[in-house]
């Protein structure tokens, strides 16, 4: 197999291991025996269990940041591609997959020094709320930059939020709350 496949091959695996098992709850060892490889062969490509965490946080948010990109563009402009964040969310926890949010959980299991994955998630967590203010600025072109900002920032937290609970009570009302809230700050 060519190096990138192999390498591919460990991140997707270590990638279903995280979010399903838990970054603290998954061992090196788990990962190169679901992956199919030598330990050697893990080394040679990551350092240690916090660069294969940082691959599976990137990795989860490359194929986030498309998703709900294109997602929320094929909806009607205005309004309805703002809370279409909260469609999309619908559609990820329909999925029987669903497990929260990836980066909520495994910065919940990391100790408090961690900065290297903690950074790795404010950085995306920050990529995602200018995702909403591309989506707001665009379809509420009369704001200003000083409502822009406080605008964004509410319908990150809401859809933070909607996640969260979402998958704290097995059910989608938190998504559909959140989701009229936000309809109702940008009506």
């Amino acid at each position: 197999m060519k190096h990138s496949k192999i390498k591919q091959n460990i991140i997707e695996t270590a990638s279903s291991l995280f979010y399903n098992n838990g970054y603290n709850s998954t061992g090196i060892n788990e990962i190169i025996e679901k992956a199919g490889i030598a330990k050697a062969t893990l080394y040679s490509h990551f350092d240690s269990k916090e660069d294969v965490c940082i691959a599976y946080l990137k990795h989860r948010n490359e194929i986030f940041v498309k998703e709900i990109t294109m997602y929320c563009k094929s909806q009607a402009k205005g309004k309805p591609q703002i809370v279409a964040i909260f469609d999309f969310l619908q559609l990820f926890f329909l999925n029987e997959n669903f497990n929260g949010c990836w980066c909520i959980n495994t910065v919940s299991e990391i100790p408090k020094g961690n900065k290297k994955i903690r950074n790795e998630i404010q950085e995306q967590k920050i990529m995602f709320v200018q995702i909403i203010s591309e989506l707001v600025k665009y379809n509420l072109p009369n704001l200003t930059e000083n409502q822009l900002t406080p605008l964004s920032r509410q319908i990150y937290l809401l859809y933070e939020s909607a996640v969260s609970e979402s998958h704290l009570h097995r059910a989608d009302w938190p998504i559909k709350e959140m989701k009229n809230i936000c309809s109702q700050i940008i009506a």
